[in-house]
């Protein structure tokens, strides 16, 4: 784990020091990102709080479950987003896991290693006679290029929602004597832009949530 840090060297260096393993504990990441970036007091009610999740959505280790991580991260505010690492044609159980993630937190999965990136590749596989496929795939470097490009224009798909989220705020009745528990579901509509795609939160706690302010201020 690296600390909230404007250095992205500290980010990479940390990942120059990872090693593979074969266990993953998504859920417990995500809990524990969830739990150190927690609502402060005297901090904005309404900060950017953006966990950006890369891979496939498997889980095999993690003493948490999705239902805990997911309540926590719209406990705290959290949007997921989700860089999908599956390649196009390989069926993933897990896939769903990702999508829920980032669904029901206001989030989406981006896919950058679609069929459109595969189709060359898989022409390639089947004619690897062809020049051209063969100059592209392996001659060139252009399989890789198209690789990057593909995870860049994710990570910038996704920047480019988090620079621009808008808040919608009311006040909602609570009523002090109902648990914190009870989890209120909302719906997001433009009437007049029907063919607008709004990604929002599910729903919202609204009673004991960290950092709102008190009931009449």
């Amino acid at each position: 784990m690296v600390n909230t840090t404007w250095d992205s060297e500290k980010l990479a260096d940390k990942i120059r020091k990872m090693k593979p393993g074969g266990g993953s504990a998504l859920f417990d990441a995500i809990y524990t990102s969830c739990t150190n970036r927690s609502l402060i007091p005297g901090e904005p009610y309404e900060p950017r709080r953006v966990i950006i999740v890369v891979g496939d959505g498997h889980d095999n280790a993690s003493k948490k479950t999705l239902d805990e991580v997911l309540e926590l991260a719209q406990r705290n505010l959290v949007t997921i987003y989700g860089i999908s690492t599956m390649a196009f044609g390989f069926a993933n159980e897990d896939q769903d896991v990702l999508e829920r993630l980032a669904t029901e937190t206001g989030g989406k999965v981006e896919y950058p290693l679609n069929k459109d990136l595969y189709k060359d590749v898989s022409g390639y596989l089947s004619n690897p006679s062809d020049a051209g496929n063969y100059a592209l795939t392996v001659g060139t470097g252009g399989y890789a290029s198209e690789i990057s490009r593909g995870i860049f224009s994710a990570i910038a798909g996704i920047q480019g929602e988090v620079t621009t989220q808008y808040v919608l705020r009311y006040n909602p009745d609570v009523d002090p004597e109902v648990r914190p528990k009870v989890f209120r579901k909302i719906k997001v509509e433009v009437p007049t832009l029907p063919t607008v795609t709004i990604r929002a939160r599910k729903g919202y706690f609204p009673n004991g949530v960290p950092g709102a302010p008190p009931s009449g201020q």
